[in-house]
């Protein structure tokens, strides 16, 4: 789900980049949904978390029934039309199909100081970092019968091209407010064999973890062909737990085993990339699930990408992914033989007045901050 930051016709300057600067970080912070219920952690060095399960892993992954994971809504969609802290929970959910009603809700949180980082406070950035790419042996190629992919530059459109991304990304479900909601996220190379990222909104928002949290690898139309996956532990980065910053909307979950089996030994896990630089090409991955999308299948958008000129120092993509997408991967040297590559942001927000364009955070030092972290949990 990607986060919209909404702004009226003619007022993108002067006054109007206070109160959008304040919508974003306001946004960013609703986007940030907790796993769990519960206070947010502190802000400081290392990431904060939370144990993210309601019940056993077990018990939480019986929850989510194909029906109930065919009707849960892109986390933006829950709270729209809502009033006080809710609405900025909307806004913040990043979902991109949703991007132009988070936007207003973002708006008209304008006015909360919850966020205390300014939007536009710049990612740190440190020493260049990749992580290699692991490969599951149930890693599919692309089928021979397959279209020829019209793959870069891409707005939107079904993945169809098979590889390892077929098996890492997947989408995310939870409860948020009594209520069942999406997201999407990917599985990444790591020391555990166990972390998931996504968006930090899709996690802890208004303040809440978000309960009942699985992620459902290779989801198709209700089907869990890889099985659901119970989160242990959420995390997000000390930004986004402390204030939801939109700069920061980057959350990871640390997943309970399955059948005695860890994720990535099953799935295999992509690559990560951090302190990379802007200005890349691009592939961007995710469930939108608000209309056109309905979040049965694997989307994705390509690109070179730009850095956010207004109100973030997001990167930003040209993309036409809805609510449920938030979360998504991002990644450079995309290969799309064997769809593997290294992850380098994630789905966030768009602006309403700046339709079918995509934001995702910087990988920074706090990012690979987040990531090693939830690795060695």
């Amino acid at each position: 789900m990607r986060r919209n930051v909404s702004t009226s016709p003619g007022t993108r300057r002067r006054g109007a980049s206070r109160a959008v600067a304040c919508a974003l970080t306001a946004a960013g912070a609703l986007l940030v949904s907790a796993l769990q219920t519960g206070a947010a952690g502190a802000a400081g060095t290392d990431a904060a978390s939370t144990p993210a399960r309601t019940g056993t892993p077990s018990s939480v992954a019986d929850f989510w029934t194909a029906e109930r994971m065919r009707e849960a809504t892109p986390l933006d969609l829950l709270s729209a039309g809502t009033d006080g802290p809710t609405k900025r929970s909307a806004a913040a959910a990043k979902q991109p199909a949703t991007a132009k009603s988070r936007s207003a809700t973002a708006e008209k949180r304008s006015g909360s100081t919850r966020n205390a980082t300014p939007a536009t406070s710049p990612a740190r950035r440190g020493s260049e970092r990749t992580v290699r790419p692991t490969l599951p042996a149930t890693t599919t190629s692309t089928p021979a019968s397959a279209p020829a992919l019209k793959s870069f530059p891409q707005a939107g459109a079904a993945w169809t091209g098979g590889g390892a991304v077929t098996n890492t990304a997947g989408r995310v479900f939870f409860t948020y407010q009594g209520r069942t909601a999406s997201c999407s996220g990917n599985a990444v190379t790591s020391a555990n064999k166990s972390t998931v990222l996504t968006a930090g909104h899709c996690v802890k928002l208004n303040g809440a973890w978000h309960g009942d949290w699985v992620f459902v690898p290779g989801y198709h139309d209700g089907q869990a062909p890889y099985g659901k996956w119970a989160a242990a532990k959420t995390l997000a980065t000390p930004q986004w737990t402390a204030s939801e910053n939109i700069n920061y909307d980057i959350g990871a979950a640390v997943v309970a085993p399955v059948g005695g089996q860890r994720l990535t030994d099953v799935v295999g896990g992509q690559g990560l990339a951090f302190n990379t630089g802007y200005n890349k090409p691009m592939y961007a991955f995710g469930y939108p699930a608000a209309a056109p999308y309905d979040g049965s299948k694997l989307i994705y958008c390509s690109g070179n990408t730009i850095k956010d000129p207004l109100f973030s120092t997001d990167h930003g993509l040209s993309c036409n992914m809805t609510g449920g997408s938030s979360g998504g991967p991002w990644f450079t040297s995309f290969d799309e033989a064997s769809g593997t590559g290294l992850q380098s942001s994630v789905n966030s927000f768009g602006y309403t007045f700046l339709p079918n364009t995509m934001f995702g955070p910087y990988f920074g030092d706090d990012a690979e901050n987040l990531y090693d972290e939830a690795q060695s949990s």
